[in-house]
């Protein structure tokens, strides 16, 4: 019998109880592993060095070096491949645009099921990023009425390619834009690969950014 990868978490967040909750609800998985658990950004930062995990759960608002600074200290190091994952009480724009731009592979409220913080650990970890709708929409109704639409922003993509990245761009999973477009879920992950690839972007989320900053959907637009 094949033995099931363990995926290895790094937890900081500020409050202890959260810290002891978070590590009660990872651990209780067969999958998963706590490593570390620590209560500020820097300590976060020096504990993913030298236990290189592979997801950092980091809190956005903590002593000692915030979430966001630590996040992009640790996607930024050429030599760890931990993806990280944004917690925080707050779901305000400007924390979630930021964690985005840092390079987070997900944000969720601490308000969220447990099973939203286990999926978004586990599709971390398969090289996916995960942001929840109702956040995407805000932002795109934040952010999208700032940014001009740029006739030459889809110019590489196909026709079908950019009807995909509409659908990517309003938060839309690839089950959901299958259904949306009549499209083969194999297709569909096909098409945003090329998207990806073409636009120079890394994963689903810079797409949803590079959507934000280049007006590609308008808050009309979002049903």
């Amino acid at each position: 019998m094949s033995q099931v990868p363990v995926i290895r978490v790094l937890v900081a967040d500020d409050q202890e109880l959260v810290r002891a909750g978070l590590r009660m609800i990872l651990e209780a998985q067969p999958d998963i592993e706590v490593v570390a658990d620590v209560g500020d950004g820097r300590t976060a930062v020096r504990e993913a060095m030298h236990l290189r995990p592979d997801v950092a759960l980091l809190d956005i608002q903590m002593p000692g070096g915030d979430g966001i600074a630590a996040a992009r200290e640790i996607l930024a190091n050429p030599r760890l491949a931990t993806r990280v994952v944004m917690l925080t009480t707050f779901d305000l724009d400007e924390y979630l645009y930021a964690a985005m731009a840092a390079g987070a592979s997900g944000f969720l409220l601490k308000s969220s099921p447990r099973a939203h913080l286990l999926h978004a650990i586990r599709t971390a970890t398969s090289g996916d990023a995960l942001l929840d709708p109702g956040l995407t929409r805000r932002l795109i109704e934040t952010y999208v009425r700032r940014a001009p639409a740029s006739s030459d922003a889809t110019a590489a993509l196909t026709g079908r390619e950019r009807d995909v990245l509409i659908e990517l761009i309003r938060g839309r999973s690839n089950a959901e834009i299958a259904g949306r477009l009549r499209l083969a879920e194999t297709t569909v992950k096909t098409h945003v690969a090329a998207i990806l690839r073409k636009l120079g972007l890394r994963d689903r989320l810079q797409a949803v950014i590079y959507g934000y900053e280049h007006g590609l959907v308008r808050p009309g637009d979002l049903t």
